[in-house]
């Protein structure tokens, strides 16, 4: 079960049909999901239906309605922030702009073949198409980004669509694969075992202090679950010191789950 408005759904059966995938519900399992349901579904009226029946039942009125590990003040000024900020409009997309990141990603990896194509595999023709195609790479990675929030189009499956073609055709990875995990990571941000984005094949790569420490107790017994911003140096990315190193470590391990 878990609580959205204050309301109890059993969602042991549905977890399985889940567009979303089920560890997205099951990351939820006994908490309150109201904010991660609003950010994650665009039409509520039409979600809300297939909730009717998963209904058990209503929070006592002396059971707080939010995460345990969150404060209620700070919880009420987010979501206060995000209700003026859909109100003033800037949730919705510039279509002009939009158009013009996909022309330019199509012109630069066409470009980054016909320099190779024209020029040859001499050194430097080869260093121009490998920077464009690097580039248009890059920014393909961003661009289906939106497109797997649906930030670029109202209906959701014109974002699928054109993610599909960006991710699957142009990049070589399954769109399904990516929201997969993506969708996780947004549920339950920073939350080691449950954001994916922590999950660093710590056989290889063990970034920062506190990420080596909670691995290590995740191995010997349970670790403490989520790991706090303020302590947050596991994508050390954030040092300047250790920006480059722990960087190209990071790619690296998105590379082998790409594969894996």
């Amino acid at each position: 079960w878990l609580v959205i408005d204050r309301k109890v759904y059993d969602v042991s059966e549905f977890s399985k049909r889940h567009p979303g995938g089920s560890r997205v519900i099951t990351h939820y399992a006994g908490q309150d999901a109201t904010d991660a349901f609003v950010a994650f579904h665009n039409d509520k009226s039409l979600v809300k239906k297939y909730l009717k029946s998963l209904l058990i039942g209503e929070l006592a009125p002396d059971q707080p309605s939010f995460e345990s590990n969150k404060k209620k003040s700070l919880l009420e000024d987010f979501r206060e922030l995000r209700c003026t900020v859909e109100k003033m409009g800037l949730l919705r997309p510039n279509y002009i702009f939009f158009f013009l990141i996909f022309l330019h990603l199509l012109v630069l990896d066409a470009a980054s073949w016909l320099v190779v194509w024209y020029f040859g595999i001499s050194l430097v023709p080869f260093l121009v198409g490998i920077a464009f195609f690097t580039i248009a790479q890059i920014q393909m990675g961003w661009f289906q980004h939106d497109l797997g929030h649906c930030s670029v189009f109202r209906k959701p499956k014109w974002n699928r669509l054109l993610q599909i073609v960006v991710i699957n055709v142009l990049k070589g990875l399954p769109a399904s694969w990516w929201n997969h995990l993506h969708n996780q990571h947004h549920a339950k941000p920073n939350c080691f075992r449950k954001d994916p984005d922590l999950n660093m094949h710590p056989l290889l790569f063990s970034l920062g202090k506190t990420l080596s420490v909670e691995v290590s107790m995740g191995m010997c017994g349970e670790a403490k679950s989520c790991l706090q911003l303020a302590y947050y140096d596991v994508f050390s990315f954030f040092s300047l010191e250790n920006r480059r190193r722990s960087s190209c470590r990071t790619i690296i391990s998105i590379s082998i789950s790409s594969v894996s």
